[in-house]
């Protein structure tokens, strides 16, 4: 699993949906799909309509993988600060239950009222 307290998420940008496809359409459910995707050098973020899915790549080759799933069902709480004039990244605080907090960055141009409107209708 990701050390979300040492993991760098940072500075994660809107890229194509079909980005990490190939590597977590496989462990899809029934009826799942994908709503957006974001993506930082080599690491990401696929958000579906089932859950959030965090893509560390690792190592020198990339062939190893670490893919985390965080269930919307266990979303206690969350934070979305929004992109200022001299702080220029937004960022995505998450509370999940038996896990703790998960924070994402964003580039500034990130459309975070979009994520919090995913988040939300998979939790509310």
């Amino acid at each position: 699993m990701i050390d979300f307290e040492n993991a760098s998420y940072l500075k994660l940008k809107k890229t194509k949906d079909d980005t990490y496809s190939s590597i977590i359409t496989p462990m899809f459910v029934d009826g799942e799909q994908i709503i957006a995707t974001y993506q930082s050098i080599r690491d990401g973020v696929v958000f579906t309509n089932k859950r959030i899915m965090a893509v560390n790549i690792q190592g020198i080759t990339g062939k190893k993988k670490d893919i985390t799933s965080l269930p919307y069902s266990k979303i206690q709480a969350f934070s979305v600060e929004t992109a200022g004039v001299l702080d220029m990244d937004s960022e995505l605080e998450l509370w999940f239950s038996g896990l703790g907090k998960v924070k994402f960055e964003f580039t500034s141009n990130c459309n975070v009222a979009e994520l919090c409107k995913i988040i939300s209708s998979y939790t509310l």
